[in-house]
């Protein structure tokens, strides 16, 4: 089938994928307390997005804080701030990607997690370069860290999206696209880059987070609906109060965390294990200092370049005025 046709079948099929993954984002992925505040928190299943709440779940956590809590899976970032400012959600999980929506005003970071490299530019067999993908037909989620790896590596090979016939998919359909070898490659990421392998065992890796990491930081983050900031600030000092617990448990027991988190995804542990070694873990103490020193609204400024770049953002936006990294400071205190 020629990739114009792909194109416009694959495209087809998008919006049936999108509620596809809507109706995921609305599954409770569990709950936890029998009392107190409740806090509605999202979450990807990976070990990026889940690791800290299924500390929370398995330490108690939610309850020590005076919370109730309902976890809810979801295929990717936007998603979850979709979720935010329809009032479906109270907490979220982004990854670097999606870093755009909060910086435009749709959201807050009320806490950096870890650094990210989880994200790959995947190519079928026999594609060695980015410059072998001109003309082909590359699967993304939209807006998402994919989305902004498959970009970084266009403009290094001097290349641009218009190189390409790019199809925007939810990133359970990429998966079953790129192992079918329906499109020829995704701006794509890990721990699902392993389905991938399994039916396709020579899938190329043309590009990684840490081939930019001179220019660019790949921060992951929790995010809060803007008007529960401005609203609630009791429940948003309770549930960071439980990341900083939950962050330093994961720092100084990472197998552990490892374990808690294959349980709640019901997935092997080393395989869970594999996932958590493509991203660089940060204590609470390292946190909070670089914090305090700019470096977290350094890595803010340099994403928001990037952003403006790609056109997701007008013009570069003060981190001031969205992460609220006072706030997971004074959770400490």
């Amino acid at each position: 089938m020629p990739p114009s046709l792909i194109r416009r079948h694959l495209t087809a099929t998008l919006a049936g994928a999108a509620a596809l993954a809507l109706l995921t984002a609305c599954g409770s992925g569990g709950s936890s307390g029998d009392s107190g505040d409740k806090v509605r928190f999202g979450y990807i299943g990976d070990f990026n997005g889940a690791s800290l709440i299924a500390i929370a779940d398995a330490k108690g956590l939610w309850k020590k804080h005076g919370l109730t809590a309902e976890s809810k899976v979801f295929t990717n970032g936007p998603l979850q701030i979709q979720a935010l400012g329809t009032d479906n959600l109270d907490f979220g999980y982004i990854g670097p990607g999606a870093m755009w929506l909060p910086a435009s005003g749709q959201a807050k970071i009320v806490a950096i997690n870890t650094l990210g490299n989880s994200d790959r530019v995947l190519a079928q067999p026999g594609i060695t370069s980015m410059r072998q993908l001109k003309g082909k037909t590359v699967a993304v989620p939209e807006g998402t860290s994919g989305d902004m790896i498959l970009s970084l590596a266009l403009e290094k090979a001097g290349m641009t999206k218009d190189d390409l016939e790019i199809v925007p998919m939810d990133p359970s359909t990429i998966v079953s696209a790129v192992s079918s070898k329906k499109v020829d490659g995704a701006g794509f990421w890990y721990p699902a880059a392993a389905t991938i392998k399994k039916q396709v065992p020579d899938l190329v890796e043309l590009a990684e987070n840490s081939d930019f990491e001179q220019d660019v930081a790949f921060p992951t983050a929790f995010v809060a609906g803007n008007e529960l900031v401005a609203e609630n600030s009791d429940k948003v000092q309770k549930v960071l109060a439980v990341l900083r617990e939950a962050i330093a448990f994961r720092s100084e027991h990472t197998d552990e965390a490892v374990s808690l988190t294959a349980e709640k995804l019901d997935l092997p542990a080393d395989q869970v294990k594999a996932d958590a070694a493509n991203n660089k873990l940060l204590s609470v103490e390292e946190l909070d200092e670089l914090t305090r020193d700019g470096t977290v609204h350094t890595w803010l400024k340099g994403m928001n370049d990037y952003f403006v770049d790609a056109g997701k953002l007008k013009q570069p936006v003060d981190p001031e005025k969205y992460y609220t990294g006072d706030l997971f400071i004074g959770a400490g205190k």
